[in-house]
């Protein structure tokens, strides 16, 4: 990976982090559990076997679910 390439991954990902700062709190519970939940199903599809992407997916919708309806009022 050359320097440039580096710099772009850093620089995207201090991007999307500066991104979160205005967001709700139901936001960023939706954001997060989306999140972890890409994370957990890529990881577990990828151990069990079978479509990461689609694992991942599943992960996302269902974290981000979890995470916008248990958010306290």
């Amino acid at each position: 990976m050359t320097m440039i390439q580096r710099g772009a991954i850093l620089i995207l990902c201090a991007g999307s982090l500066a991104a979160c700062s205005g967001m709700s709190d139901r936001d960023q519970r939706t954001l997060s559990g989306g999140a972890i939940g890409a994370g957990v199903g890529a990881v577990g599809t990828a151990i069990v076997g079978g479509p990461v992407l689609l694992g991942a997916g599943i992960g996302a919708v269902g974290g981000a679910v979890i995470g916008n309806v248990t958010t306290p009022k």
